[in-house]
């Protein structure tokens, strides 16, 4: 009789199958590794008698010559276990980032698009990567997010993330995978000590075990105690959010200001984690903390990668990075459909000829029913438009004149005198 695996690898596997909504599917994240293989290997039994769907994903990055090697074992694992495997072959740019990170966002960008919205998607981390993790964090300075290393569970881009053997020692995982004879494939980049997971792991992990032998238990738990931290600090900061911010989500720069630095610190990542955004590093978050005494009408504007922070009227607006609008015009028949770089127009314009949809370039002035010429640019400042979005309104022009400014899809801002959208 075959060995069974212990107890306390399955029982986290079937306390995860209830993180999974009904008729939804459970998938594993399979690289070819010991951890991996062997996740997928007890999930197939986990799944099959809990009538749960399973499927297997594995990435691709083509970083090295066993790349193959290692998607051929993950579609002759899956065979075996009768589990539908999918493929994704990935690019990894670099974008002034280490190889780590890159090959991390192309997996995130292959989570994205090969999981349908609601399914689950279980990855194979450990308690020793959650210590690394950890340690890692600790090296570049992080705060309590960082330090909590990764979560068991994080919801994101419409799927759920589970790690549910975080709590698991990587010597019982490989104890396991011995006992019950399972194939996989090792790495060689693991052992590149260049890479700095694999220093940690390979000289300074076991230094620290040789002293504390229960030392990265330690490390995970005191990861969970900063996720628990975390959790706490952003609840209260999320409370306090909702005093702070107005009904065009602005958050007011004067009642921030009152705030001590720590706690202003707190609310602006917190902010920018409400809007899906990443949080600033911690010296363009000073940058911008110290500009916010700037005057009513100063255009501050503080950058980050994957982000930015405007202030206008006294109050701040975190956002996706902004650029001028590309170079673009298109004649119109006024039937609705037509594209634009902001999306399909949904309106329609009675006219006998073409017009011109196009960006506004200054100087505009549209006759408004019953209120005579008006400057463009004057309506918009009126309409109390953050000026970062005044450049991304489309006019309807008939040669030099201004027939409307509709926001598309459907948002007609203004029309002029006689002239009919729908």
């Amino acid at each position: 009789m075959a060995p069974q695996p212990p107890e306390s690898l399955v029982d986290p596997l079937n306390d995860a199958l209830v993180e999974t909504p009904p008729g939804r599917s459970v998938w594993v994240a399979v690289s070819g590794g010991l951890d991996s293989s062997l996740l997928l290997t007890l999930a197939a039994d986990v799944c099959r008698k809990a009538q749960q769907p399973l499927r297997a994903l594995h990435v691709n990055h083509a970083l090295q010559p066993a790349a193959d090697a290692f998607e051929a074992h993950c579609h002759a694992l899956c065979a075996r276990l009768g589990v539908p495997l999918t493929v994704a072959r990935v690019t990894v740019e670099h974008q002034g980032e280490g190889i780590e990170g890159a090959a991390r966002r192309a997996r995130l960008a292959a989570f994205q698009q090969h999981l349908p919205p609601g399914d689950t998607l279980w990855l194979a981390q450990h308690q020793n990567d959650q210590a690394e993790t950890l340690l890692l964090a600790a090296m570049r300075g992080s705060g309590v997010r960082g330090l909590a290393a990764m979560p068991y569970r994080r919801d994101w881009q419409g799927i759920t993330l589970l790690r549910p053997w975080l709590a698991i020692s990587r010597d019982q995982l490989a104890e396991t995978a011995k006992a019950i004879q399972l194939a996989w494939c090792d790495d060689p980049t693991n052992d590149d000590v260049a890479l700095d997971r694999n220093l940690l792991r390979h000289q300074v992990v076991p230094l620290l075990e040789a002293r504390w032998p229960a030392a990265c238990r330690a490390l995970s738990q005191s990861a969970r105690h900063a996720g628990e931290a975390d959790e706490l600090l952003a609840g209260y900061a999320s409370e306090e959010l909702q005093t702070l911010q107005g009904v065009d989500g602005g958050l007011d720069v004067a009642a921030l200001s009152l705030r001590d630095r720590p706690r202003q610190r707190l609310l602006v990542r917190t902010l920018c984690q409400q809007a899906g955004l990443p949080t600033p590093p911690r010296e363009r978050l000073e940058t911008l903390l110290d500009q916010l005494i700037a005057g009513r009408d100063a255009q501050v504007r503080v950058t980050w990668p994957g982000a930015e922070a405007r202030v206008w009227h006294e109050q701040l607006f975190v956002m996706l990075p902004l650029e001028n609008p590309p170079p673009w015009q298109a004649s119109w028949n006024g039937q609705a459909g037509i594209e634009t770089p902001l999306g399909p127009l949904a309106l329609t314009l009675e006219t006998d000829q073409p017009v011109t949809l196009r960006w506004r370039q200054g100087g505009e002035v549209i006759r408004l029913p019953k209120r005579g010429r008006r400057a463009v640019k004057r309506l918009l400042q009126e309409a109390g438009l953050p000026p970062w979005q005044r450049e991304w309104v489309v006019l309807v022009m008939q040669e030099e004149e201004c027939l409307g400014v509709v926001q598309p899809p459907a948002t007609l801002m203004w029309r002029a005198d006689g002239v009919r959208f729908r």
